[in-house]
């Protein structure tokens, strides 16, 4: 099985991906994206993301590596290699996608019933902001630009397989985990 995770930023998508691989390293892989931004802190080449220059991915989308990419930004490309869904599918794991919400959406529509889509949501626009403010490392502008484009985001929620609000972190673990298992068993 595949799952796709999307989310708009500050929603706790990586901490429910993290969640999973926590309690079952064993059983789930994140899929690692490719993207033209820089790498930020400690992040390394082939463990957060595959990081190329603008070119470089222009070029494996001229040479069709990409399942699906998106320009997420003017010049800021991520997308999802043919080969991360083969990598982790020989180790005996199965896939998880931690994806830009059109990504996500792409991603379903090409994998169909391969693949479960997972819409982690904020309990509201105010909730978001706070959390996002809260981080302290996002500029008041980049909040502005992150919240309207959550609004935006927010309305593909009706296109994924499920959805799991994060107003409670233990909640939603336990949410997320009543999806893994019924997913697990053949129900969507």
């Amino acid at each position: 099985m595949i799952y796709i995770f999307c989310a708009p930023s500050g929603s706790g998508k990586s901490t429910m991906v993290n969640h999973l691989l926590t309690c079952h390293p064993d059983l789930f892989e994140l899929s690692i994206s490719c993207t033209t931004r820089a790498p930020r802190g400690q992040e390394v080449h082939g463990r957060e993301y595959y990081f190329v220059t603008v070119d470089e991915f222009r070029q494996r989308i001229a040479n069709d590596e990409f399942i699906e990419f998106e320009q997420v930004y003017d010049g800021l490309y991520y997308g999802t290699l043919k080969t991360e869904i083969e990598r982790i599918e020989q180790a005996g794991r199965q896939v998880l996608f931690d994806v830009d919400v059109k990504g996500g959406v792409n991603l379903k529509r090409i994998l169909g019933d391969r693949a479960t889509s997972i819409f982690i949501c904020p309990p509201s626009i105010d909730e978001l902001r706070r959390r996002l403010e809260g981080r302290g490392d996002t500029s008041p502008e980049m909040i502005e630009k992150r919240l309207a484009k959550a609004e935006e985001e927010l309305s593909y929620r009706p296109q994924f397989d499920r959805v799991v609000i994060n107003d409670d972190l233990q909640h939603a673990f336990r949410q997320l985990d009543a999806i893994i298992d019924r997913s697990a068993s053949g129900v969507k």
